[in-house]
């Protein structure tokens, strides 16, 4: 009965509760005690919040008995370890801010803990969400549940990996260039990843300010549309934050393909290093997407090429400026036996963080030095508008855009952390949905050599109802789900 606990959706799961056959307490000691068997292999979690969860699990009893249950009321959940939660140790993977406690909890993370989830701890991540692997973690590497040798992918896969392995029903993560949908697909669960604005940032320890975005991990679609509708809505504490209606239609059930078209960008089905296992289950998936009545329809995006060039000039000039604050004099390490606060500064930096943040924070910084910010920042800033075009242009002629998430599937751990571009390249199909601000998502479409594949469908700006039509209809034709892995 524990196993089968850990193996619910949440539509499930609330009727169990709302039937009284099972108690908030009971899913949460289930997956606490796959956790303790668990997660000493896949080491998903960073700390875990066992105040939390019986408070809240006991306050979902509470509410349940009286008639009076929230959506998510004793769902157990997972935080990606860059959103803040007040009084728990929140470190963006980084020993820089080792023992750091927020006194305030980021809007997201509130606003299902008050839909009635559960949180079980703080999920492993790759330092301040810069990487593709969760090997750039400041602690340890996150391990696939499919296969303990290979990465769970990145940044987000601590959060990825628990929902794999059934240590928790949903997950959060964040999703700079595709740090949700990668690892999603690498694990074999559904990843999301919103339109930017949708979804507040405020509490979300920053990397790239104009990227980052805010989403669900889990195991069905219908599970990401509930997390999503739950936490998304215009934030007074986040100016980016929108207030555009068109959520309801989040939860709503059926919609079909019937009709749509689907788009397949050529520059994303032929691109370079894509596994032919890989292709193999994207043709499938097309296959099965055109037998539910779709027109599949070839589409451009001719600047895909420059994205990723533009990606890594934009994303770590943002990154060196968010991370300025993190100098040692206000929280989390500091080295105070520097001569001079120019000392202190430099020492605490080049201790606190890892070689990857490093090197961003590198390159960050010269493309927006005198004399370099107009050929470097400012032209990646024009080729991103020309994307953004590109994806405009493609959507007159289609619904939404279909691809494989991630050209490869899980790599063994270590085989990239010496190559940090092939590293890089693990992003080339996602991080142009970043560059525009567009929704999207990646669910499962089976396997290549035992390991997972993930079909990533992208929607036109505040296009998330589609985007989520598409994934729906494709999960219920292919009869392919999220299953808990079987951890080695």
């Amino acid at each position: 009965m524990i196993d089968d606990l850990t193996e619910l959706t949440i539509k499930d799961a609330a009727r169990l509760l709302r039937l009284g056959s099972i108690s908030s307490a009971e899913l949460v000691t289930a997956h606490v005690e796959r956790i303790e068997r668990l997660d000493p292999h896949v080491k998903a979690y960073l700390r875990f919040t066992p105040e939390l969860w019986e408070s809240q699990a006991d306050e979902a009893d509470r509410k349940i008995g009286q008639g009076e249950a929230p959506p998510l009321a004793g769902i157990p959940m997972a935080v990606k370890d860059v959103l803040c939660v007040r009084g728990v140790e929140t470190t963006a993977g980084s020993q820089i801010l080792r023992g750091f406690k927020p006194p305030y909890t980021a809007t997201a993370v509130a606003r299902l803990f008050e839909a009635g989830a559960v949180m079980l701890g703080v999920t492993n991540c790759d330092e301040f969400a810069m990487g593709s692997s969760t090997e750039n973690s400041g602690y340890f590497p996150t391990r696939n549940p499919w296969d303990l040798d290979r990465v769970p992918g990145g940044s987000s896969g601590g959060s990825a990996a628990a929902v794999a392995a059934g240590e928790a029903m949903i997950a959060l993560g964040s999703d700079t260039g595709g740090s949700i949908r990668q690892p999603a697909a690498l694990c074999g669960v559904v990843g999301m990843k919103p339109t930017y604005g949708r979804v507040s940032r405020y509490g979300l320890i920053a990397f790239a300010s104009s990227l980052d975005q805010i989403g669900p991990f889990a195991r069905t679609v219908d599970d990401a549309a509930i997390t999503l509708s739950l936490m998304a809505g215009f934030d007074p504490l986040d100016a980016t934050s929108s207030d555009r209606p068109g959520l309801e239609v989040l939860n709503s059930s059926g919609g079909t393909v019937k009709g749509m078209r689907l788009g397949v960008p050529r520059e994303y089905y032929d691109v370079k290093g894509i596994e032919p296992g890989v292709k193999a289950a994207l043709d499938a998936a097309l296959f099965i997407l055109r037998n539910a009545g779709a027109e599949i329809v070839d589409v451009s995006l001719p600047h895909t090429d420059y994205g990723l060039a533009a990606y890594y000039i934009i994303a770590p000039a943002e990154c060196s400026s968010n991370l300025a604050r993190f100098d040692g004099v206000r929280y989390g390490l500091a080295e105070v036996d520097a001569p001079n606060i120019t000392d202190e500064y430099m020492q605490t930096r080049r201790k606190g963080f890892g070689t990857e943040v490093r090197r961003r924070v590198m390159l960050g910084t010269y493309a927006l030095s005198s004399g370099y910010y107009d050929a470097y920042y400012l032209k990646a800033q024009k080729v991103r508008t020309l994307i953004k075009r590109d994806f405009d242009e493609a959507f007159k002629k289609c619904d939404a855009i279909v691809s494989a998430t991630s050209p490869t599937v899980a790599f063994p751990i270590g085989s990239k952390t010496q190559d940090p571009l092939s590293m890089y390249l693990c992003d080339v199909l996602t991080l142009g949905g970043n560059l525009a601000g567009l929704p999207g998502i990646s669910v499962p479409c089976g396997t290549s050599d035992g390991l997972p594949v993930g079909l990533q469908v992208l929607g036109p700006q505040w296009g998330e109802s589609v985007v989520l039509r598409v994934a729906r209809s494709y999960e219920e034709a292919s009869e392919i789900r999220a299953e808990v892995a079987s951890v080695v």
